[in-house]
């Protein structure tokens, strides 16, 4: 990227201070309504599951921000866990309205099978915004360490912790957008004081697998019910997806733990990472939101079928 057509805040070449991340937060407005759009709808779901608070997020100026998990009402120490997490990055809209929607028609479904824990919206912040990072120009998807810098990934470590080594599969909600390559990576290498290197976004949905425990099978279980739905992103002409290579079509690879990763938070059997597509002129948004829950009920019954 040429100094001319840099991000504009910060100076080429020079890493983000205190006043860089102030100005890169005060361009940011709130384009949608947290409270109206996913916290009155995981309040309805009382009745059937039970609905915990798990934390609160100070956003001032911008508010407080409740964080939920929605949980098997018929808890069963004698089953297994699973973990189904949507909007570590608040504006992969599929990625919340997937977990909702999963919620809403199918979790009864696994009622006696599996204790479930749903968290729809792990950074309220960000989907107001329709941004990728919290309030302090944090990633939460490279975030999920000791003392992590990010509330939000810092509150659902906290939640899951009492279950680490209990958990049978853990599958989390993404999407990569056009604003991939035309906001969000020109805003990291600014933030870095890196030159930002134009890439490719993949047309379709891909799963990004855990190089330490890949589990090829589940993956390719997860793509090919996906596929009913929504077509799989074809590998670049160099055998890559987003520049990672594929192992299988439609599957990427990444050390989930070492990058700190929401999938990487359980030590589960089987994890993955969904990325749907939501700017295919070959997808619509209800689509979108239809291929997530295909990958939630495809991963959880593989994993069930396979404990």
């Amino acid at each position: 990227m040429t100094p001319a057509s840099f991000y504009p805040i910060g100076t080429p070449g020079q890493p983000w201070g205190a006043t860089e991340k102030t100005e890169w937060r005060a361009r940011q407005r709130k384009q949608r309504d947290y409270g109206d759009e996913v916290a009155r709808k995981i309040e309805g779901f009382k009745p059937s599951f039970d609905v915990v608070e798990y934390d609160r997020l100070d956003g001032s100026p911008d508010g407080v921000y409740p964080l939920y998990v929605v949980r098997s009402q018929e808890w069963d120490a004698s089953l297994p866990i699973a973990l189904v997490t949507g909007g570590v990055h608040g504006y992969e809209t599929s990625g919340v309205h997937g977990a909702l929607q999963f919620i809403d028609r199918h979790m009864q479904d696994y009622a006696g099978k599996v204790n479930l824990l749903v968290v729809p919206c792990v950074s309220p912040w960000a989907y107001e915004r329709i941004n990728r990072w919290n309030p302090d120009a944090i990633d939460p998807n490279r975030s999920f360490h000791a003392d992590s810098p990010c509330a939000e990934s810092a509150a659902l470590l906290r939640l899951v912790e009492p279950l680490k080594g209990r958990v049978l599969m853990h599958i989390d909600l993404h999407e990569t957008t056009d604003s991939d390559e035309s906001e969000f990576r020109p805003a990291l290498a600014a933030r870095d004081g890196k030159p930002f290197e134009p890439g490719t976004i993949p047309d379709g949905f891909y799963l990004c697998a855990d190089s330490a425990n890949p589990q090829p099978a589940f993956q390719q279980a997860v793509n090919a019910a996906v596929e009913k739905v929504t077509h799989i992103a074809p590998a670049d002409p160099d055998g890559t997806i987003i520049g990672s290579p594929v192992v299988a079509p439609g599957v990427i690879e990444y050390p989930l733990v070492e990058l700190g990763l929401c999938a990487g938070i359980t030590g589960a059997r089987y994890t993955t990472t969904t990325e749907v597509y939501p700017d295919s002129p070959r997808a619509t948004p209800q689509e979108c939101n239809d291929a997530q829950v295909a990958a939630v009920r495809a991963a959880l019954d593989y994993a069930l079928a396979h404990r």
